[in-house]
């Protein structure tokens, strides 16, 4: 299926009309684009890749911060205020029927059809933000996972005496162009074989990193960590408060993926109305993510307690057997390589069809070049723009990791600013319009607590990240990233 939501072909980015033969077809839609053909299960799979990212392994550093009672409980509540609001927002896909109404093809297109004015421009900057964010945050978590398989191996090697330091930019340089070939993926719809490979890989190290800490736990005989986490003493008061902070950013970054909901959504054919199929997809998403976020978290934390590492599988590096640790990364790195492309999508997709819009008469923006491939019957297709765009895209998010490689204090500020406005205001907001619920009624005050409540946890989350930022940037030097 060649579904191209980019600035490839021109006829998907200008109004046309839709004939009875094309609207009656096997092959288009209602709106004339090319048919979906997405289910509860491949949406699944790619939240399922979108969510268990590298998130994952920072959970166990966040309970140790927050503790035996906070630790879990604000993951649960993270948990049920993901999966509410995500149905929210799955009611929004359509603007009006839930079936035959107007289709909004992007999380900016839905907050353009119900909010419009200054918040669709506030919502693209969030969003797209974001995007750039998580891009940043997993070519700094791969290359933490590339270097733990080398280090592992050479400890192992060394018996222990080597201590096989080791600069992390060649392996954000290699991430990146691997990044580079995959970008070329025109959209989702052709994604769909590397979300359910990431998705298996995701499966694979959270299993590990689970049986390495029920391992540890039962070599500890016992476990470790209190209810109210890091005790004071072994940080300062102030540590311990902007750590708590930081930790709940780190658990929201563990839960995101409403910033690309609609355009999962949008893969998923219909009948049964889309939001329907994506209510099931978000539900049992939220759910095996959940239990897996629990038990990795709370193993982690039960074998560690206090000096949890703030990456749980490159923490355990110097543990044996260090051949499975090295599965475990490498299958990190594969779900990474997935993940990047699930999360920027959007990003590529609107600079794609905003340079089709303008340009249109442009073989540049618009023309696709065929180039035969051998023993393959249909030739490869290559848009200039999408590759020097695409390409560029890559190369800044990698340079900035190399310049800021700080994996927990960069994943719990992402989390924090994208939290709010992304998974909690704009799918409230535009639910509210959708469903007309009048103003000062129970429901509408209620949304509206929930929605103040999280603003005041993103608050919190976001200070307590550029705090761990500012201390990060204390003792490092650029392009200098030691581990």
């Amino acid at each position: 299926m060649t579904m191209e939501k980019g600035g490839n072909n021109n006829h998907q980015h200008q109004p046309f009309e839709v004939s009875i033969d094309t609207a009656g077809s096997k092959c288009f839609d209602d709106d004339g684009r090319l048919k979906r053909t997405g289910n509860k299960w491949t949406a699944s799979a790619h939240i399922i890749t979108a969510v268990i990212g590298s998130g994952v392994l920072s959970l166990a550093w966040a309970i140790a911060q927050l503790g035996w009672v906070a630790g879990p409980a604000m993951m649960i509540l993270f948990s049920f205020v993901t999966y509410y609001t995500s149905t929210l927002l799955s009611v929004c896909y359509r603007t009006g029927d839930q079936l035959n109404g107007k289709r909004n093809y992007t999380y900016t297109d839905a907050v353009r059809a119900y909010l419009g004015g200054f918040k669709v421009k506030i919502c693209g900057v969030v969003q797209y933000a974001n995007l750039f964010g998580v891009a940043i945050g997993y070519t700094i978590a791969a290359s933490i996972s590339m270097m733990a398989i080398k280090r592992s191996n050479c400890f192992h090697s060394s018996g222990g005496k080597n201590p096989c330091h080791m600069n992390g930019n060649v392996y954000m340089i290699s991430f990146g162009i691997v990044e580079i070939l995959f970008s070329q993926i025109p959209d989702f719809d052709q994604l769909w074989w590397l979300s359910a490979l990431a998705a298996v890989m995701s499966f694979t190290y959270s299993t590990i990193g689970l049986g390495l800490g029920i391992g540890k736990v039962i070599e500890n005989k016992g476990i470790k960590g209190s209810l109210t986490g890091i005790t004071v003493g072994t940080v300062t008061e102030t540590q311990k408060v902007w750590r708590s902070f930081q930790a709940l950013g780190n658990i929201a970054f563990a839960y995101s993926y409403s910033m690309i909901l609609i355009e999962i959504q949008d893969t998923i054919k219909s009948p049964p109305s889309e939001s329907k199929t994506m209510k099931k997809a978000t539900l049992i998403s939220v759910i095996v993510t959940t239990i897996f976020y629990m038990l990795c978290g709370c193993f982690g934390y039960a074998a560690f307690g206090d000096i949890s590492p703030g990456n749980l599988l490159t923490g355990f590096g110097f543990y044996n057997p260090f051949w499975l640790l090295d599965i475990a990364n490498a299958a990190i790195v594969i779900h990474l390589v997935g993940a990047y492309q699930v999360y920027c999508q959007p990003l590529y997709s609107v600079v794609e069809k905003t340079a089709a819009e303008k340009f249109p008469d442009s073989d540049f923006v618009n023309k696709d070049i065929e180039i035969p491939i051998p023993c393959v019957a249909s030739p490869l297709k290559i848009n200039l723009f999408r590759l020097v765009w695409r390409t560029i895209f890559v190369i800044i998010t990698t340079v900035i990791s190399m310049l800021l490689p700080f994996f927990n204090d960069i994943v719990g500020l992402i989390g924090a600013v994208g939290f709010w406005p992304l998974t909690v205001y704009f799918p409230v907001e535009m639910y509210i319009v959708q469903m007309k619920i009048p103003k000062w009624s129970t429901k509408w005050i209620c949304l509206h607590m929930l929605s103040a409540a999280c603003l005041v946890i993103s608050l919190a989350a976001a200070a307590g990240s550029v705090a761990g930022v500012i201390a990060d940037l204390g003792v490092y030097k650029p392009f200098h990233a030691m581990y």
